[in-house]
């Protein structure tokens, strides 16, 4: 599905525009069939103004610390069909649309992440849980919000509708990032199969 994004910015003088009126397009992947994300804006440094209202170069799916990003994903269900093919060529798609992403999930633990971000989400439609590390986990419905503090979690669509999540994330500092968590639970994996 095409989202609509009107951007502003302010001209020479100074004055207020509109710089853009568009349809984004979401980036999707084979691996998780109807399953979207639309990268609606986002920079790797604070925005000053005035500006001219052009969308920054953001290429990575998380921000680095002061960056931020707005977009949206679409959960479908844990029941939805399996894609064929090659999972390789599944995971370079994945990480080639959402570059960063694949790095920070932890293998063995389907979906579990941890990002350097606060994230602000919004559940447009659908429904979805929101597991934590502990074993905790609360059911989110369209009309719910989350101030997600850098959290080690996943996304569990167990509905038999697609979900819709808003989300605003901003770059913070954290000790151990989140990369080195997920690095923490591969080594952690690779060791108890030894």
């Amino acid at each position: 599905m095409k989202m609509r994004r009107v951007s502003t910015g302010h001209n020479a003088a100074g004055r207020a525009i509109v710089v853009s009126d568009t349809e984004v397009e979401p980036d999707t992947i084979a691996a998780m069939r109807g399953s979207e994300f639309h990268k609606l804006w986002g920079a790797d440094s604070p925005q000053s103004f005035p500006d001219d209202g052009s969308q920054p170069v953001a290429p990575a799916y998380f921000p680095p610390l002061g960056g931020y990003r707005f977009g949206m994903f679409t959960l479908m269900p844990q029941t939805a069909s399996q894609p064929e093919g090659d999972p390789r060529t599944h995971m370079n798609e994945f990480k080639a649309r959402l570059p960063g992403l694949a790095a920070h999930m932890e293998h063995n633990a389907q979906g579990m992440h941890t990002s350097d971000t606060v994230d602000f989400e919004y559940i447009v439609s659908g429904e979805v849980w929101l597991e934590l590390d502990d074993g905790a986990s609360v059911l989110l419905r369209a009309g719910d919000t989350v101030v997600q503090n850098g959290t080690r979690h996943v996304w569990r669509n167990k509905s038999a509708e697609p979900c819709q999540v808003v989300t605003f994330m901003v770059g913070v500092t954290r000790h151990p990032s989140g990369m080195e968590i997920a690095r923490l639970s591969r080594s952690r994996a690779s060791g108890a199969g030894a």
